[in-house]
């Protein structure tokens, strides 16, 4: 992990296309910018968390509505 110091309207770089800018700094509360192309998604991780648990329920489900539709045909 890499550990930057930023100040308000300081940003970093995440490769050519993902710029992360300090928008406020309040408390202990950071406001992030984040400005990155269309394809790109960006989520907060709680978010993101909930994304993958979704995609791997329906992988899940559909896994098994193929199994089972599958020992229906072999019999």
């Amino acid at each position: 992990m890499l550990v930057l110091s930023r100040q308000k309207d300081e940003s970093i770089m995440i490769g050519d296309n993902v710029e992360i800018t300090i928008v406020d700094v309040r408390g202990d509360k950071v406001r992030l910018g984040i400005t990155a192309p269309k394809e790109i998604p960006v989520h907060r991780m709680e978010v993101y968390e909930a994304i993958q648990r979704e995609k791997r329920e329906k992988r899940e489900k559909n896994e098994k509505s193929e199994k089972s539709e599958k020992q229906t045909q072999e019999h």
